[in-house]
């Protein structure tokens, strides 16, 4: 009887060590699970916030930012729920870079969570040269691109979720370089291939970033057969949607209605901003649409859009006075807010001012659409972020975050334009 007991606790004893072992170990494989997640599962989750970044702080990408400055500006990010990149070239240093401090954060810090969407630029033969342009051939140039995000997607893989095949590099307006839809097909299936034959990693979606007419949303001269079996091609399709620069050549949706003076002014902005955002969404919805009707039915995502907070030409107050803080922070809300509810994801453009954009003109738009400046002040936008105190003890250089205007929104206000009155604005805008 004594023994029986004995050999019943040593059995009992045995199945909890064997239970606790095994609870132990499910563990670590849980944590795995959802700290190395899929492109496909970051970009359906709406609280993984997604935004544009380059760290350039100089008015030439001659100047890469060092290891140390991106790990100041990926901790502002990651205090602000940022949780996906989007970059634009991979020959340079600063993908790799990013890269790299993104590896340093999480050896820092096992919480550090944050991925990348690796863009590999695209030109056309001749492209920044003197020689004639051919759209209908690719630059040497581009092997060398695709070769370089293939290495780092590889020596990155729990960093690395989506390489994206150009960066508005089909678009007809990108006249210095744009190509043709089949030399996106031809890099697209090739990626498609090394991730059958097992030369990357199968989960890598692979996509191409460009406007929303080149994913047939706009003009008929983009439907060609390449487009189509590039819609087939894709994991999933990265679209651009910049409604501040209609303001300028488009501007069916903007401006003020006669029945819309007798408000104050900031309700008229308010009404003002949501066409702008509806003019956002139909564009989106137009390249749905156009994917759709050629029987594909895959996610899509935005992978551009954003607001300028100055411009000292075609959208500001001597054109279509669209640029300020405050119009930027109510775009950036509304299309936040949208792309949450729709589970869409929205690579915003962009984090930081970069000055090198535009370096001729240093008050340019392209200069000024980041959410912070240069110096690290937070725009408008973030203002409340910053009252909240999440910027505490971050600093962008030798520069503590603080506020722009020192935070006086009677002072920003100042510098509101309002739009021009319209008698007519486009129905469905």
């Amino acid at each position: 009887m004594k023994t029986q007991l004995h050999i019943s606790l040593l059995i009992c004893l045995m199945l909890i060590v064997s239970c606790k072992n095994k609870s132990e170990d499910k563990t670590p494989m849980q944590k795995q699970k959802n700290t190395n997640l899929t492109a496909k599962e970051i970009l359906n989750n709406p609280d993984y916030l997604a935004i544009s970044y380059g760290g350039y702080r100089q008015d030439t990408r001659d100047k890469q930012p060092t290891i140390p400055q991106l790990k100041q500006d990926l901790k502002i990010l990651d205090a602000l729920g940022i949780k996906i990149l989007r970059t634009y070239n991979v020959r340079l240093p600063h993908a790799a870079n990013i890269l790299k401090a993104i590896k340093e954060l999480k050896s820092e810090n096992p919480d550090f969570e944050m991925y990348v969407m690796l863009g590999a630029w695209i030109d056309c033969k001749n492209a920044w040269t003197d020689l004639p342009l051919n759209h209908n051939e690719g630059s040497p140039k581009n092997a060398e691109e695709i070769d370089r995000a293939v290495e780092l997607a590889n020596t990155y893989p729990d960093i690395v979720k989506v390489i994206a095949v150009g960066n508005e590099a089909m678009v007809k307006w990108a006249a210095a370089y744009y190509v043709e839809p089949h030399i996106i097909l031809k890099w697209v299936k090739h990626l498609q291939n090394l991730k059958k034959d097992g030369q990357l990693d199968k989960n890598v979606w692979i996509t191409s970033s460009d406007n929303f007419a080149s994913w047939g949303g706009g003009s008929p001269e983009y439907h060609t057969p390449e487009l189509k079996e590039l819609l087939k091609s894709v994991d999933y399709l990265s679209i651009h949607t910049y409604p501040m620069h209609d303001t300028h050549y488009n501007p069916t949706f903007w401006g003020v209605l006669p029945k819309e003076k007798q408000l104050k002014n900031l309700e008229i902005l308010d009404r003002v901003m949501n066409r702008a955002l509806s003019y956002a969404v139909s564009q989106y919805d137009s390249v749905v649409n156009y994917m759709k009707s050629n029987g594909v039915n895959k996610p899509v995502h935005i992978g551009e859009t954003g607001w300028a907070s100055l411009s000292n030409h075609l959208y500001g107050k001597k054109g279509s006075k669209a640029t300020d803080e405050y119009k930027q922070a109510l775009y950036y809300d509304k299309i936040r807010a949208w792309s949450r509810k729709n589970k869409v994801a929205c690579f915003y453009f962009e984090a930081f001012d970069e000055p090198w954009k535009a370096a001729h003109n240093p008050l340019d738009s392209e200069n000024h659409f980041g959410l912070f400046t240069v110096d690290g002040k937070a725009k408008y936008v973030l203002w409340d972020e910053f009252d909240q105190g999440i910027f505490k003890d971050l600093k962008r250089g030798k520069n503590s975050i603080k506020k722009t205007y020192e935070g006086n929104r009677e002072d920003l206000l100042l510098d509101v334009s309002m739009p021009d009155v319209k008698k007519e604005i486009t129905p469905n805008h």
